[in-house]
Order: structure tokens, then C-alpha cells, then sequence
């Protein structure tokens, strides 16, 4: 089996849970995951990981950032190691909240390799995207910066470039378009145009109920795969 499934729904409520409000969301995205069998990455803080680790059995926990750090001094800094001990089986790198230099995105994500991590790694634009593919990573979670949080979604034509762009290089990665990503209807449009995978943040946790949304989102997803299979 794939370490990365599709479709897959990436949740990731940054820093607007924590504690108790995070395990709660994380519950409903495992009982979910356990249901229907998607891959749910789950994202939460630092401080919260081995708490989500221990209580959940389907989602596939995630760690916000790393470093390329090795075991020793680096006061302050997230050793890769500790996110694998406290449970994290994956690790988003390079996001817009969270930038790094090539040469710091290419060191985090050997040592994530070297770890067993699913490395996700994002992308601004399709150019970014294709020298990203050349790193060997997992996921790259392509979206234009400027749509972030904006519940605009990019438009169909990029959805379709950038993962016919990403696939050229490395047919094995998997691509995640999620900018603006607020609806289920949102996460069934650019699954059905091509993308492996997608997610949200203020379109789950700005949500009537957060776990409701998750299960929209995956069930769209799951139906645009359908829908794409016999189109």
C-alpha cells in the first residue's frame, strides 16, 4: 500500500485549536477515516501531537514544520526526531506561514525520508512546484499564496496545469490543491479536475460544525474520484 492514498483530505486547523478543542476535531476526522477509508492527514500543534497520536488510529498525524536539526544543540528548534517519537508520521515543509531557503527545504526533507515522514511540501506557483518534484518528496501541496484564507479558490485551468506540471516531472507524486478551499463542492471540483488530494483550514474550523465539514469534504471527494472514473 501507498504511504499516501488518494483521494486523500488534508485538515489542517493550524493554530486556531489546541488542547481539547484540537482532540476533539481529531476524533471526528478518525472515526471518519475509519469509515470510509480515506486518508485524513491531521495537522495540530506541536505541543499536541503525542496527545492526537495516542487517541487516534486512522488519521494520519502531522507536524506543522521541522528542522533539519540533528540530535544535540538547536535550543528552540524542532528536532525531527522528537516529531517521530511523539507520533507525527507526516510533516508539512515550506509553507507561506512557514517559508525556507531551497537549501533548508532540501535538508528538512532528506531527514524526513530518513525518518519514515510523509513529507508534504508546498508550493506557490507551478514553476515552484515542478523544482519541488525533483526533491523526491510525497505530496506538494500546490496553491497561490495570495488566495490563502480567502474562500477564493484558484480557477480550473490552474488545478489541471499544475498537477499535469507536477506528474511530468514525477508521476508519483501526489498533488494537493487547497488554496481558498471552503466548501465540499470546493473540494469536489479540484479532485475531479485531477488533484489527488485537498484540504482547508478556515473552512473547517470557521464552520457551524467543524466535523460535520470534515465528513462533507471527504464524502465530495470520494464522489469526485466516482465521477472521474466514469466521465
Amino acid at each position: 500500500m501507498d504511504r499516501v492514498s488518494t483521494p486523500f483530505l488534508f485538515v489542517n486547523p493550524k493554530s486556531y485549536l489546541y488542547g481539547s478543542q484540537s482532540l476533539a476535531l481529531a476524533r471526528a476526522a478518525d472515526r471518519i477515516a475509519a469509515e470510509t477509508g480515506v486518508q485524513v492527514f491531521f495537522t495540530c500543534p506541536y505541543a499536541d501531537l503525542r496527545l492526537i497520536a495516542e487517541n487516534t488510529s486512522h488519521v494520519t498525524v502531522t507536524a506543522q514544520n521541522m528542522d533539519a536539526l540533528e540530535p544535540g544543540r538547536g535550543m528552540g528548534a524542532v528536532l525531527p526526531e522528537s516529531l517521530v517519537e511523539a507520533g507525527a508520521k507526516a510533516v508539512v515543509l515550506n509553507h507561506a506561514e512557514n517559508q525556507k531557503t531551497l537549501a533548508q527545504l532540501y535538508a528538512c526533507i532528506c531527514r524526513a525520508k530518513a525518518l519514515g515522514l510523509i513529507t508534504i511540501v508546498c508550493a506557490d506557483s507551478v514553476t515552484e512546484a515542478k523544482a519541488v518534484a525533483e526533491l523526491g518528496v510525497d505530496v506538494i501541496l500546490a496553491e497561490p499564496t495570495a488566495l490563502i484564507g480567502t474562500g477564493t479558490t484558484a480557477d480550473a485551468s490552474y488545478t489541471v496545469e499544475a498537477t499535469r506540471a507536477i506528474k511530468a516531472v514525477d508521476p508519483d507524486v501526489k498533488v494537493m490543491i487547497a488554496s481558498g478551499i471552503t466548501t465540499a463542492e470546493d473540494c469536489y471540483k479540484v479532485v475531479y479536475l485531477g488533484a489527488d488530494g485537498t484540504g482547508s483550514t478556515s473552512g473547517i474550523v470557521k464552520a457551524p460544525d467543524p466535523a460535520v465539514r470534515v465528513e462533507e469534504m471527504v464524502r465530495a471527494i470520494m464522489k469526485a474520484v466516482e465521477d472521474r472514473r466514469q466521465a
